[in-house]
């Protein structure tokens, strides 16, 4: 967290055998206060290209300096997870219909992770394939929970009720990933894409906005499908494309998990971020 830095940064500057290492998460601008604290890092870590371009753009330390190590997720857990899948017990704990098309979404509820438009795009599909039920999973950390509010609310405003499933925490998200035909990221930015990367890593389709996260995470027709951020007819296009195609959706999803299981593993997460440790040890 940013707060940390100047903390973080002091500590250091009162002892010279040590040596400041950070890794930067998000894309927000980093403060001017911040760019005085973190001048003397030894390294500042990004969980994407995306995010190095931004630490870049705010001119903090020179770019030598700026590492790239994208995020892991636990790939194997997602791979198992799709191998013991039952989809019909699935559908039944979730009292839906043997025939249902399930498309799902995972993230906070807020306006920046795009529900709205899922469920706007939800409205369009439903006409062409209405057999199709849709999973929106995340938690509302705003004051009153307002956000959920605004989203049950349109819920009913585009007569979704019966066809909009809005659940809070699950304790196991693999399984969801997997009981999904789609998966769906209609965010307006993304650093990175945990969620993302997870659905991939379990074997499922990805249609996801051209943020800065997704477009370095999926490669548009091999991996997944990209739309315009905030572009509804064209989310709801590509969903009904891969619904209506079923050995587009297998393929794509299998390209998905092979690169999801060579890019986004701990494993390689782990020996990257520890090689950078250990080469700032060595200098000291």
């Amino acid at each position: 967290m940013a707060r940390d830095y100047p903390l973080a940064a002091y500590a250091v500057r009162t002892n010279s055998a040590s040596s400041l290492i950070i890794t930067r998460h998000v894309l927000f601008p980093l403060s001017r206060l911040h760019r005085i604290t973190l001048s003397r890092a030894a390294r500042i870590i990004a969980v994407s290209q995306a995010v190095a371009a931004r630490i870049q753009a705010d001119a903090i330390v020179p770019a030598e300096k700026i590492s790239v190590v994208l995020n892991g997720i636990d790939t194997a857990r997602f791979s198992l997870a799709r191998a013991k899948f039952d989809r019909g017990e699935f559908l039944n704990s979730w009292q839906l219909s043997g025939d249902s098309l399930l498309v799902g979404s995972v993230g906070e509820l807020t306006p920046l992770k795009g529900q709205a438009e899922i469920l706007r795009a939800a409205r369009l599909l439903l006409k062409q394939l209405p057999q199709t039920h849709f999973i929106i999973a995340g938690i509302d950390h705003s004051p009153g929970k307002q956000h959920r509010t605004q989203l049950e609310q349109l819920i009913e405003e585009l007569d979704l009720s019966a066809r909009v499933t809005l659940v809070g925490w699950l304790d196991d998200l693999a399984e969801l990933y997997c009981a999904l035909d789609v998966f769906v990221s209609a965010s307006h930015t993304e650093s990175f894409g945990l969620a993302i990367a997870e659905a991939m890593a379990s074997g499922t389709a990805v249609v996801a906005t051209e943020t800065e996260g997704a477009s370095e995470l999926i490669r548009t027709g091999e991996t997944g499908l990209l739309v315009p951020i905030g572009n509804v007819d064209a989310l709801a296009e590509s969903i009904l494309q891969l619904l209506a195609d079923k050995a587009q959706r297998v393929r794509l999803a299998a390209a998905a998990q092979q690169a999801a299981a060579a890019n986004f593993s701990l494993e390689r997460m782990i020996a990257e971020t520890e090689a950078i440790y250990l080469s700032e040890v060595q200098k000291v």
